[in-house]
């Protein structure tokens, strides 16, 4: 798995421009790590909880989940945050869900061993 991620700005608005920090990521994975997800059909699990500074009070929180087939084929998640502070917290809050990502994927590479224990 390869992760790449990239900060900027982006201006929202027609009358009043309201600047937001964008945190792009990429992530491409091997191709036994897609065969691993799609056997044991893990691209529907969510990743992480978020809300982007653009979401509105009665938005669904539902709508704006990660999920890992967001982020299967290449595709570029990109979520918007109200400042650089929040952009750097998100940054390593995902990074810290895609190692989790990563050891889930090779957890379920295999079956377990047959195990018999003496107490």
């Amino acid at each position: 798995m390869r992760v790449s991620l990239k900060h900027s700005t982006v201006q929202r608005g027609l009358l009043f421009k309201k600047t937001f920090y964008q945190v792009a990521c990429t992530v491409l994975f091997s191709h036994e790590e897609i065969q691993i997800l799609r056997q044991r059909n893990l691209l529907k699990t969510k990743l992480i909880d978020r809300r982007p500074a653009t979401a509105k009070v009665d938005d669904r929180d539902e709508k704006f989940e990660l999920l890992i087939n967001d982020l299967t084929n290449g595709k570029t998640d990109r979520f918007l945050l109200a400042n650089p502070s929040s952009a750097k917290l998100y940054e390593e809050t995902l990074l810290d869900a895609l190692q989790q990502l990563k050891l889930w994927i090779n957890d379920n590479a295999e079956l377990a061993d047959d195990l018999v224990v003496e107490f």
